[in-house]
């Protein structure tokens, strides 16, 4: 289809209908003339956003042909777009009239009589005098020295406390394409983000206005004429001269050299009572994120918490920080940037200067110079006998971690747990905890690791490095014997207390003798063997003790008393 721009004379009724319903130029009249500037849309894009104005810059591809099909020209054979100013004088005139009002992207049949072509002189060896041109025009990019960046914003997230202001670091992928639509780059293709400065002249000028006020998870369209991109240079690669650039971008990363930690959605329980300082060691939990979300590790996922010394340099200095000042049970999130994270090198699967997003459940902490904390709840009127090393406890009691997990319970077993006093069945902080108490007290033991059960906790039951929490009722306390002895007597020693041993009278005691002796001694009263022990390993380490040397009897020059000795352990 065909219509005459410039001077046109009034289209019929049903020409502008066809023109309004189709969007292209109508047939006029004088169709077969050569005289007039003709110009058929080939082919019009479904988008057109601008067209081209008088004093507008454009790149275009074309051929140029006589009316018999002779090519005389093509920009495709100089692997170039011909650009050029529309409406300056830069073209011939027909050429200047038939690009107005074209689209990126679209594709016009141009027919051009010689008057506003080449005229009665031709081109010489080129052109020859009077001649008709016909071209076919694809328009590739529009701009204007009036322009500036556009931005066009696609996707906002519904939070957005930062945007980007000049001097930040940020991390953002894009692809870049040219108004026509052609990819010339991409950071996805390489699978890495492009990481840069904004505003201190990194970026290509357009590039560094189009980035400002961008929020992390925002995605915009940034439009830059070339005089803000590469200009008439091109990059010298993939970008050619005079091009105008989009970019479409999404932002995943955003921090400033000067930021320091923050601390967010902090969720602080009522009940804290100490608050972690450096040197303390900590176990917790978390969930490590960058700041558009992805995560990159979790020890919930390995079911185990993170384990650590804090402000001694154990963990990323961001951390270091933002761990200090914690209660048990406390959660909070630490934000941390890369100068206090991993950098620009980054780590695994954490990229080069990425921000760091750290949501941490504290689950305990302690200090190595800690030691048992016990707190009374309750004592009877009668608190007078106090346990002490050496006697034998019955107790219950519930264990947990500080976060109030149950790790054991007496009270569940339906039995108590029962001890000897300092004799090494129990961690060593619950010795200490079981220490002056009496039947009928109840109170709570918060036992250090150190006393507890180390790092290396019990296998499938206790954290290592776990703080450990018993709620303790003590039941019965039989006293246990003077330190050093597993038995005594109640009364006055027989003089002749060998010979009584020694019923046969053969000067020689066997271990059997010796076991019936003895136990008679304690059922009658007499007697009494150390609470809490096997009775009969008791009374043979006795007398494997008397047995001086070691053949299978006592003799009366073997057989001494305890306080016969100068240094002697009957066990």
């Amino acid at each position: 289809q065909w219509s005459k721009l410039g001077s046109l004379p009034p289209l019929p009724p049903l020409l502008l209908l066809l023109l309004w319903v189709t969007g292209q130029a109508a047939p006029v009249a004088g169709l077969g003339s050569d005289a007039e500037l003709q110009i058929e849309r080939r082919f019009v894009p479904d988008e057109c956003p601008r067209t081209v104005r008088s004093g507008d810059f454009v790149r275009y591809h074309y051929v140029g042909t006589f009316p018999d099909g002779q090519k005389f020209d093509s920009s495709y054979d100089r692997d170039s777009t011909f650009n050029v100013f529309v409406g300056k004088g830069q073209l011939i005139t027909g050429m200047d009239q038939a690009l107005v009002g074209m689209c990126v992207n679209e594709r016009r049949f141009v027919k051009i009589p010689p008057k506003l072509a080449y005229g009665s002189e031709g081109v010489s060896g080129v052109i020859p005098p009077n001649s008709v041109l016909h071209f076919d025009v694809l328009l590739m990019d529009i701009w204007n020295s009036e322009d500036q960046v556009q931005i066009h914003t696609y996707f906002k997230p519904p939070s957005c406390p930062r945007t980007i202001q000049v001097s930040d670091f940020v991390r953002y992928h894009y692809n870049g394409t040219f108004l026509d639509g052609t990819l010339f780059d991409s950071s996805h293709n390489r699978m890495k983000t492009y990481d840069t400065y904004v505003g201190i002249g990194w970026l290509i000028p357009g590039m560094d206005k189009g980035l400002l006020g961008m929020c992390v998870g925002e995605k915009r369209i940034i439009t830059i004429p070339p005089f803000l991109a590469y200009g008439e240079d091109g990059d010298g690669k993939d970008i050619p001269g005079q091009a105008s650039l989009v970019f479409d971008v999404a932002l995943l990363d955003l921090h400033n050299p000067k930021d320091s930690i923050s601390i967010e959605n902090k969720v602080v329980p009522e009940n804290c009572e100490r608050i972690s300082q450096s040197g303390d060691f900590l176990r917790y939990h978390y969930n490590g994120t960058l700041l558009d979300g992805t995560l990159f590790d979790s020890s919930y996922s390995r079911n185990r918490t993170f384990d650590t010394y804090i402000g001694q340099g154990y963990v990323i200095p961001g951390m270091d920080e933002g761990l200090l000042g914690v209660c048990i049970g406390e959660k909070r999130r630490i934000v941390v940037p890369p100068h206090l994270g991993y950098g620009e090198e980054g780590r695994g699967n954490i990229p080069g200067s990425a921000v760091l997003v750290f949501d941490i459940h504290v689950i305990d902490f302690h200090n190595p110079s800690d030691s048992i904390s016990i707190t009374s709840h309750y004592k009877p009127p009668d608190c007078s006998v106090l346990s002490k090393k050496g006697d034998y406890l019955k107790y219950h009691y519930n264990a947990s971690l500080l976060d109030g997990t149950l790790l054991d319970s007496t009270w569940n077993l339906g039995k108590t747990y029962n001890i000897v006093l300092g004799s090494g069945q129990v961690v060593l902080g619950m010795d200490m905890g079981l220490r002056e108490m009496c039947v009928g007290e109840k109170r709570t033991v918060i036992i250090p690791p150190h006393l507890g059960y180390g790092e290396a906790g019990v296998d499938g039951e206790v954290p290592g490095s776990a703080v450990l929490v018993f709620d303790i009722e003590l039941l019965e306390l039989v006293a246990g014997l003077p330190e050093g002895y597993m038995f005594i007597w109640n009364g006055e020693v027989s003089p002749n207390l060998f010979e009584e041993i020694d019923k046969d009278g053969n000067g020689e005691v066997l271990l059997e003798e010796f076991s019936e002796y003895i136990h008679a001694q304690v059922a009658s009263g007499k007697g009494k063997l150390a609470p809490g022990f096997d009775a009969e390993l008791v009374v043979k380490n006795m007398f494997t003790n008397q047995d001086r040397n070691g053949d299978g009897k006592v003799t009366a020059e073997e057989f001494k008393l305890k306080d016969q000795e100068a240094k002697h352990d009957e066990l």
